[in-house]
Formats: C-alpha cells, structure tokens, sequence
C-alpha cells in the first residue's frame, strides 16, 4: 500500500512554524494586555490605546509595548504576586484561628485555675469546644 500526499514535508514544517508562531503572540499579546489592565497608573484612554496598538499592529505593538514597559512589566508582577501571597497567608493565620477545642479548653482551664471561672463554667467551655 502506497500512501501519497500532496502536501509536502517543508510545506508541514511551515505550517508547524506558523501555528507555533501564532500561539506564542496570542500568549504574549495576552500577557501584555493583562498587564496593560492591571495597571494603576494609566488612565482609560491609555489602557484603550494601548490595546488598540497590540490588536491593529500585532507582532509590532506587541514589541513596543514590551521595550517600553520591560521593567515595569516584572515590579508590577512581583507586587502583584507580593500581594497575593501575603492575602493567602493572612487567610491561613485567620483560618488556622486560635488552635482548636484544645487551645479553648487549655483557656478555661487557665481561667478556672484563676479562679475567674467556676467548674460549671468551665464544664460548659469544654462541652462547646468538643461538640
């Protein structure tokens, strides 16, 4: 069996080069258009043209766009990530809360070893915390 294509190997290897090509602006148009919106210190025409400049000229102003804003592309990242981080973790710390029953109950019994709490008091601190 004998199997004939008309399409030949440079002619894939092209269309590879391109698809891969295309792929590689869309995430760099992407990125760069996330930045453009994340940004606080540029106003909404600014933000349109910009993006009016990465959509019309592609390739170009994509370029462009990059030259100009490289470093401040990665600091508004890092920020942006310095940020996001230091949320999380304030939910872990909020979240993790006082320690559990454990903890609770390791307080009404320093309050019931004070003397600020009765037995009763404390029986009933311990019977919320372990329910």
């Amino acid at each position: 069996m004998v199997i004939a294509t008309s399409y030949p190997f440079l002619g894939i290897f092209g269309t590879m080069l391109l698809v891969f090509a295309w792929i590689i602006y869309l995430w760099i148009a992407i990125t760069v258009l996330i930045d453009v919106f994340r940004r606080e210190d540029l106003s909404g025409w600014g933000k349109a043209g910009w993006t009016i400049v990465v959509i019309v000229l592609e390739w170009l102003g994509v370029l462009i766009y990059l030259i100009i804003n490289h470093s401040g592309m990665s600091e508004r990242r890092t920020a942006h990530e310095r940020a996001a981080q230091a949320q999380f973790d304030d939910y872990v710390r909020t979240a993790a809360g006082s320690g559990g029953a454990a903890s609770e109950i390791e307080k009404a019994n320093q309050l019931l070893d004070s003397g600020v709490i009765d037995q009763s008091e404390f029986d009933a601190i311990k019977t919320k915390a372990l329910a």
